[in-house]
């Protein structure tokens, strides 16, 4: 069960980022409750989103740091091109290696609960059990997801201007300040609440929420078939792969071939070894239009899989929050029906009667207990008193947590649904170039072989 003052331990702003105002509002002021700081945003409506600035980033120039040691480790150069006013520079650069993209990655999504926090690649992988983590393959394919990672960090209105997202870009001191932001995280340490004290029996994550709202079923629908489309992508053109593969070891074999018939047939030697050259060039065509067209493609298709499982969580939070107000209320009506029921036995009325067979069990209980004089009651009756009043303020509080969380929700939805499009549009356009591009070298070389073929003569006797 989550804490319903998750957001009180943070804050969308630190001091030094004191570029940025926001107006007084009757909600709390921890992250996911306010999306923008720009005055009169609401004519483009208030889901919309609103940036400060652009951020360009890039990851570039892997290098081997500490070779021929056991604590050997890949860096990159991390660059960035900024207007926003909380960076110190227009333009930063600095070498990051991969577990400071996970320290980012991990506080960011601490620190800003309600916003879609794009993952990294997962380090579980078979290279790091083989020791083959240094290979240029593996290597640059790190490099391609992280400089994705920093684009949609960057993309985000309110996450490119996380104090942890400037330090990281443009820190020379970026171990201190790691240790600076674990020491000090931004907001003051909650203090514990009621929320702490509830039972798990009570709260739980596999309770139902009881009454959804329509627009999180209707978002969370969204986000199914979203994912159903890309996995059943991922499966057309993962076949589609294989098959290419085949066929350009096909054209091989077909090469090997007709470069042996060219021996036998010593008049058209010269034709059929241009031609068998032909299907080599077009083996090797569809070869490279696989790794450059069809494998970043699939790997785009696997990163924007795992963005919208960062998104599916997100709703799940706010389903969880919705849940702790409705959990803390029902909890609530329990302790004032029982706080009624004593009322009403000490007044001289039936205590249980109406109330149902748990009211009626009660009863019979303290009766055996010895807890079942007015004494008793009246003290049972002050702790439930205090316990009422400490579970309305909870609720309250919870209410108004479950609200700005949806509120928030709202708009990162419409900031996820940009960055996607935006992803998509790119994706899908690499991939139709790179097709073009193959169609455009395969009618080359096909048509450079036409006028051979046809200058064969062959003699009809």
């Amino acid at each position: 069960m989550l804490d319903e003052d998750v957001f009180d331990s943070v804050t969308w702003e630190t001091p030094s980022a004191a570029g940025y105002e926001v107006e007084p509002t009757r909600t709390p002021s921890g992250p996911g409750y306010r999306q923008s700081t720009v005055e009169g945003g609401e004519a483009n409506g208030p889901n919309e989103p609103k940036w400060e600035g652009y951020l360009i980033t890039s990851v570039k120039d892997p290098i081997k740091e500490l070779p021929e040691t056991k604590d050997a480790f890949v860096s990159y150069l991390v660059s960035a091109e900024t207007n926003l006013p909380t960076f110190s520079a227009p333009t930063c650069s600095s070498r990051r290696r991969f577990k400071d993209f996970v320290f980012l990655r991990e506080n960011l999504t601490r620190d800003f609960p309600a916003c879609v926090v794009p993952p990294l690649p997962d380090k579980h992988r078979f290279e790091y059990l083989t020791g083959d983590r240094f290979n240029a393959e593996f290597t640059e394919n790190r490099r391609q997801e992280l400089a994705r990672f920093l684009e949609r960090l960057a993309r985000h209105p309110t996450l490119q201007r996380a104090t942890l997202v400037r330090s990281f870009l443009e820190s020379k001191e970026w171990t201190v300040k790691m240790h600076q932001h674990l020491s000090h995280p931004p907001g003051p340490e909650p203090a514990p609440s009621l929320l702490d004290n509830v039972s798990d029996a009570l709260l739980n994550a596999f309770t139902r929420v009881r009454k959804p709202d329509e627009r999180f079923l209707d978002m969370r629908d969204g986000v199914d078939k979203f994912e159903e489309g890309l996995f059943n992508t991922d499966r057309v053109w993962n076949r589609l792969r294989g098959r290419s593969n085949d066929l350009a070891g096909d054209y091989h074999d077909l090469a090997v071939a007709v470069q042996g018939l060219g021996f036998l047939e010593t008049g058209i030697t010269d034709p059929l070894n241009h031609f068998a050259n032909t299907l080599l060039e077009f083996s090797g065509i569809l070869r490279h239009a696989t790794q450059t067209s069809t494998d970043p493609f699939l790997a785009h298709l696997h990163s924007l899989l795992a963005y919208s499982h960062a998104n599916r969580a997100v709703l799940k939070l706010r389903d969880q929050k919705q849940l702790d107000f409705e959990e803390l209320s029902a909890y609530l009506s329990a302790v004032s029906a029982e706080r009624d029921r004593l009322a009403a036995v000490i007044s001289g009325r039936a205590g249980s009667t109406g109330l149902g067979l748990a009211a009626y069990i009660r009863d019979r209980v303290d009766s055996m207990t010895g807890r079942d004089d007015d004494r008793t009651r009246v003290e049972r009756m002050k702790k439930l008193d205090l316990k009422i009043r400490e579970l309305e303020e909870a609720v309250t509080t919870a209410h108004e947590t479950s609200d700005a969380f949806s509120d928030e929700t709202l708009r990162e939805q419409s900031i996820f649904q940009h960055g996607k499009k935006a992803e998509m549009k790119e994706m899908l356009g690499k991939m139709a170039d790179g097709q073009i591009e193959m169609y455009k070298a395969s009618m080359e070389e096909w048509e450079r072989i036409i006028p051979i073929i046809q200058r064969i003569r062959v003699d009809i006797s």
